[in-house]
């Protein structure tokens, strides 16, 4: 069995015993290396920049800057950034909710067991999954606005890329949605890549996101 490339993780969060507990969990896999720590948001932007790792964990609530800030930081000033998974206490914050909006791919209860953050950075790190798709969708159908404002995109959608997008909201991989939708996969990441354009967002996340802000899931 061919291994696993190595993925590299900065770890950010103001409590050094936390920093301290996912380091020893995820160092225990063999593919899986922390390259880097940061106790402040304006320390993970700087780490992040030396170390270029493939995935951050990134507290939402550090000194200095928070982890929202920071997270559209990286994004806005590298041009191949990392993976940003925020870890939060609470799953409903409202400040988890504007991380997603900035940019992270998704996010971790801090009580996660260790095999559901192991797993959720491989997830993260090598596929094109949606990270707990059904907690995305709650929070973004609690956090977006009642009366959202129409959204010109919504309108320049094909079917299928309409279809597409609805599947990704509920987790499927292109694979998933190649064999739903009885196309090639080659089709679906033509569709997936057009919903990313016609949307201006980055990732399925923010696609997701993008989607309930505009009552598109709503739509019928």
């Amino acid at each position: 069995m061919t291994p696993r490339p190595t993925v590299r993780i900065v770890l950010a969060d103001d409590e050094r015993m936390v920093r301290t507990a996912l380091r020893a969990i995820l160092s225990a896999e063999p593919d899986l290396e922390v390259v880097g720590e940061a106790a402040t948001g304006a320390e993970a932007v700087s780490v992040v920049r030396e170390r270029r790792p493939d995935v951050v964990l990134m507290d939402v609530r550090m000194p200095e800057i928070d982890g929202i800030r920071a997270t559209e930081q990286i994004l806005a000033t590298l041009t191949d950034p990392p993976r940003i998974v925020v870890v939060t206490t609470f799953e409903n914050d409202s400040y988890v909710y504007d991380a997603l909006r900035a940019g992270a791919a998704g996010f971790l209860l801090k009580r996660a067991e260790a095999d559901a953050l192991v797993q959720a950075v491989r997830l993260v790190s090598h596929t094109d999954t949606l990270l707990f798709p059904s907690a995305v969708r709650s929070l973004a159908a609690e956090h977006a606005r009642a009366c959202p404002a129409p959204a010109p995109w919504v309108a320049r959608l094909t079917g299928r890329e309409s279809d597409v997008l609805r599947l990704m909201a509920q987790g499927l991989t292109n694979a998933e949605i190649a064999r739903r939708m009885e196309v090639g996969p080659a089709t679906v990441k033509s569709h997936v890549a057009a919903v990313l354009a016609k949307t201006g967002t980055r990732d399925r996340t923010q696609a997701v996101i993008a989607a309930y802000e505009a009552g598109f899931m709503n739509a019928r």
